[in-house]
């Protein structure tokens, strides 16, 4: 199985290195993920609730990062197990392109391998899956970068204050107004 593809980021080159590179954030955009921990320099351990058309299974994998191009991109390989559902091995290609202060594209090469039961479903259905679980995860990937950096509100003026001359006016006017009704 191969998969391409770019994701434009809301956020700047540095902003998007930083977020691949949070542990927290990864875990929280990657659907199913029940934990991810460093087990070693740039080596993580994860633990995955996958489910495959009827194939449902927690997957145990191991990534290792290498080629590590701050703030340009790296390379990923990944290998798990989710049992009698089957097992998985691959690798992925990031990198990232500056479109502007605020705005970074993607790009993304994923080559994975399955066998197992998942294997069984066949190409199509799993190559869907695997483009469902990627768009998911840019989807909430991109909504937690929006949330982390979103631009502050701006602040409301202070109400302009009248010249003292125009307030004594509107201050006088009222009160002849006033006047002018309480009269008989």
């Amino acid at each position: 199985m191969q998969l391409n593809g770019q994701q434009t980021l809301p956020v700047s080159q540095a902003q998007a290195w930083a977020a691949l590179n949070d542990i927290e954030m990864l875990k929280a955009s990657i659907a199913g993920c029940e934990s991810l921990v460093a087990s070693g320099e740039n080596e993580y351990e994860a633990l995955l609730a996958v489910s495959i058309g009827p194939v449902k299974a927690r997957f145990k994998g191991k990534l290792k990062l290498s080629d590590l191009r701050p703030p340009s991109g790296y390379q990923l390989a990944f290998e798990g197990s989710g049992g009698a559902a089957g097992h998985g091995k691959g690798s992925a290609q990031v990198r990232l392109e500056t479109l502007g202060p605020a705005q970074t594209l993607l790009h993304y090469t994923v080559v994975a391998s399955v066998g197992g039961k998942i294997a069984q479903l066949g190409s199509r259905l799993v190559d869907m899956a695997a483009q469902k679980m990627a768009n998911d995860f840019f989807a909430s990937f991109t909504e937690a970068l929006r949330q982390r950096h979103a631009a502050p509100a701006p602040a409301e003026p202070p109400p302009e204050k009248k010249p003292l001359g125009r307030r004594f006016l509107d201050w006088y006017l009222g009160w002849l107004g006033r006047i002018f009704k309480s009269a008989p």
